[in-house]
């Protein structure tokens, strides 16, 4: 079995660690970070913090050099899909491809170059500390499931599943994956960008009683999306968002859109607050907070810009 990991950031590179301990699994990793992918090759991928794993794998700079793979990872930021895609889609002419990246919209763009696709969430998280070392911050579960307009089989997701699973990285398939998927892209859409605004971490945002209410009136808007959508939440937002704010979850965890802002770099808000207000829009459910925080994210991203 082959896997490829398309985007060997914080979340690509737990997927890839941990597959690589497995004997059965030949494991690639495709990247635009030069240094990263050259130490992975001189050295392994190594992670630290909530476990220590290292893995052997091949990573590339160059899509070109990627073998057929019967499956692939795409974890890039929701606003790097296509152009990944694009490139590596040779890779997987008869493969399946999973998404697990954050936001709503991956799994169509992933669908217009490959013909199997498996909707993926998961909430393990951290952050690269130098090529090739991961911080890994936050341990949890990943859901795979079929993409509905072109699912995989349902033994590709229960064999991806299996081998993320044996790797160390819990992982369940499922008949229907969009009530694990929307649950994330509600709860990250509620923390996500506060913390982003404020420079708090997640515990954070959440002691303080009046960025706690907004971030629960996000998940209301968020919540009614869903709803409207026929989706029922396998598990309630709220609780998983006080969870994350205990201290040996994830407290001081600073979440994938702070670390964006303090490096100065494009958010995936347009896959997230901006995603639950497209979809809102649509079924004509208002989303007035979800607009304003999408609105302030990018204006401060124009900050940037101006400077």
């Amino acid at each position: 079995m082959r896997v490829c990991v398309v985007g060997c950031g914080a979340v690509g590179s737990l997927f890839a660690a941990h597959l690589a301990q497995l004997d059965d699994v030949e494991v690639w990793a495709y990247d635009v970070s030069r240094a990263h992918v050259d130490a992975i090759n001189a050295n392994g991928l190594r992670l630290t913090g909530a476990g220590d794993v290292a893995g052997r794998l091949s990573a590339t700079t160059d899509a070109s050099e990627l073998p057929p793979c019967d499956f692939g990872i795409v974890a890039t930021k929701a606003m790097h899909t296509e152009g990944a895609i694009a490139a590596t889609a040779h890779a997987f002419s008869d493969g399946a491809v999973a998404t697990v990246q954050n936001g709503v919209g991956n799994e169509e763009m992933v669908a217009g170059h490959v013909g199997r696709v498996i909707r993926g969430t998961t909430f393990p998280a951290g952050k690269i500390l130098e090529p090739g070392v991961v911080q890994w911050d936050v341990k949890g579960d990943t859901t795979l499931g079929p993409f509905e307009p072109q699912p995989a089989h349902a033994d590709e997701i229960r064999q991806l599943a299996d081998a993320c699973t044996r790797g160390g990285m819990p992982t369940s398939a499922v008949d229907d994956a969009r009530p694990a998927q929307w649950r994330k892209v509600i709860f990250n859409a509620a923390t996500n960008p506060v913390g982003a605004l404020t420079g708090l971490t997640h515990g954070r945002v959440c002691e303080r009683p009046d960025l706690r209410a907004l971030v629960s009136g996000l998940v209301d808007e968020g919540t009614a999306v869903a709803t409207a959508q026929g989706i029922v939440l396998d598990a309630d937002p709220e609780e998983l968002i006080d969870h994350a704010a205990k201290p040996e979850v994830a407290y001081d965890h600073k979440a994938s859109m702070l670390q964006d802002v303090e490096a100065r770099r494009a958010t995936e808000i347009d896959f997230l607050n901006g995603g639950i207000a497209r979809f809102g829009r649509e079924l004509s459910v208002p989303t007035p907070l979800n607009d304003a925080i999408t609105q302030l994210v990018k204006g401060l991203e124009a900050a940037w810009e101006q400077r």
